[in-house]
C-alpha cells in the first residue's frame, strides 16, 4: 500500500509561523506519510542561507501572543518590542526543549521531506537560487499542484 501524502503551503516568513509547516511535516514524514512543503511568498524567509536566526516575531497585531502582562499596541508598536517578543520566544522554546527552526529544517531534510521554493516569488523579490538553502527544490505553482492533487492532506499554514 502506497504512503499517505500531504502537502504543505507557508506563505509567512516570522519566527512564530516558520514552526507550524516544520513541526507538521516532520512528524508526518515520522509516521511514514510523504510530505512536500511549497514555501511562497514570506515563507520563502525560512529557507533563506543563514537566515533562521533571523527571523522575528511581533507582538504588534498579534493578541494572543502570551506575555507577562498584556500589551496594548501603541507600545507593542515601540522600538525594541519585536526584539524583545522574539528573545521571549526563543527563550519560551528552548527552555521547554523545542528544536530551533534551523534543526527542524535539518530533520525535515533527513526525513525525506520535499522542500520547493516558490521560483515565481523568487524573481518577484530578487531572490537567486544561490540565495536558498541546499537540498531545497525550485518550481511554480504547476509543481505544487502536481503534487497536490495525489495529496490525502493539503494545508495551508
Amino acid at each position: 500500500m502506497a504512503n499517505k501524502k500531504m502537502t504543505i503551503i507557508a506563505s509567512k516568513g516570522t519566527l512564530d509561523m516558520a514552526y507550524p509547516p516544520l513541526i507538521l511535516a516532520t512528524t508526518a514524514a515520522a509516521m511514514d506519510v510523504d510530505v512536500t512543503i511549497f514555501f511562497t511568498f514570506y515563507g520563502l524567509e525560512i529557507v533563506k542561507k543563514d537566515n533562521t536566526e533571523k527571523l522575528k516575531v511581533s507582538p504588534l497585531g498579534n493578541p494572543a501572543m502570551p506575555m507577562p502582562v498584556p500589551i496594548p499596541s501603541l507600545v507593542a508598536s515601540m522600538p525594541g518590542m519585536e526584539a524583545m517578543a522574539t528573545a521571549m520566544m526563543k527563550s519560551m522554546f528552548k527552555k521547554h526543549g523545542v528544536a530551533s527552526v534551523g534543526q527542524l529544517l535539518e530533520l525535515a531534510q533527513e526525513s525525506g521531506v520535499k522542500l520547493i521554493a516558490c521560483q515565481m516569488t523568487m524573481d518577484v523579490m530578487g531572490y537567486k537560487q544561490a540565495d536558498i538553502i541546499e537540498g531545497v527544490e525550485f518550481g511554480g505553482a504547476a509543481t505544487w499542484l502536481d503534487v497536490a492533487a495525489d495529496a490525502d492532506i493539503n494545508l495551508f499554514v
